[in-house]
């Protein structure tokens, strides 16, 4: 198996400016719906990059966003991505009890395939929140009917991670079908590195994305992981200057940039839809249940 026939996996975590991580102690959440919506915009910019490159994704999206975007979502659908599911307001899962998660996966499932006219079957954690602290999210997406997670960041970061899970693809529930594809990560020194996207694309040099990739094309002969956010593509977004310093760092470093640098990525590597890639990597998944 070489890079060339390798298809990664290409995700868009679909949330709007003001619902970032970043900015979650900052901004308020009764205050969202008096600021300016520009998410629908930006996927509509982000499906004509799509088009360009001849490429399909997943648009894993908060339920919030579905139901003031219903437009958006049936534009992601008809131009032949998944639609999936990234809870319904971007509240981390481990600050959930099982029954609130339960109840938050309905909600913003309904939402969505009400939307979008699909099933959902994929589903990724607001932050990458499912970690040692909450190992039992995974069970209730399995008595869910979710075919698939993309959820486990293995990593050590100050926002997320969880440093001992399994880097490729691994079943979480025994006796399940349920697989969880964690975002991908490099190995330097034998040390991980974050390397599946979001911010330390738009914030490292290409290069760094791209011997990445390579790395677990070539040497790990897996797929590689891919997201980023509708946000990342506009340089034109609000300012929040009241938050901290390291998140306006964060959020706001080489915006102009990203297009350009996603445009490269999409033309150096094959890519398609984390429902597909979930399904190829079920057969050779490890057993792993926390």
């Amino acid at each position: 198996m070489t890079q060339h026939s390798i298809v990664n996996g290409l995700s868009v975590d679909v949330e709007d400016w003001f619902q970032v991580g970043a900015f979650e102690h900052t901004i308020k959440r009764e205050d969202w719906d008096s600021l300016q919506l520009r998410v629908g915009d930006n996927v509509a910019r982000i499906l004509d990059l799509f088009d360009a490159a001849g490429v399909k994704a997943t648009f894993f999206t908060l339920g919030w966003v579905a139901q003031r975007n219903p437009a958006a979502m049936r534009a992601i659908v008809e131009r032949g991505h998944e639609l999936a599911s990234h809870g319904y307001d971007h509240t981390r899962v481990f600050t959930f009890s099982p029954q609130e998660f339960a109840e938050d996966l309905a909600k913003a499932r309904t939402i969505l395939e009400d939307a979008g006219g699909m099933a959902i079957t994929g589903y990724r954690a607001p932050s990458f929140s499912i970690d040692a602290r909450n190992p039992w999210a995974h069970e209730v997406l399995a008595e869910h009917g979710y075919a698939y997670s993309s959820s486990v960041a293995p990593v050590v970061h100050d926002h997320y991670g969880w440093r001992e899970a399994p880097r490729f693809a691994f079943n979480p529930v025994s006796g399940s079908d349920l697989v969880e594809i964690p975002v991908t990560t490099a190995v330097f020194r034998g040390r991980r590195l974050a390397a599946g996207g979001g911010g330390f694309f738009r914030v490292l040099p290409y290069a760094f994305s791209r011997w990445a990739i390579r790395q677990v094309n070539r040497q790990d002969r897996r797929p590689a992981v891919f997201y980023f956010h509708p946000w990342e593509v506009d340089p034109d977004q609000p300012r929040v200057y009241g938050a901290p310093m390291r998140s306006r760092l964060r959020h706001y470093t080489n915006l102009s940039r990203m297009e350009d640098k996603l445009s490269d990525l999409l033309g150096e590597f094959a890519w398609g839809r984390m429902d597909a890639l979930a399904e190829r990597e079920a057969a050779r998944s490890l057993d792993w249940a926390a």
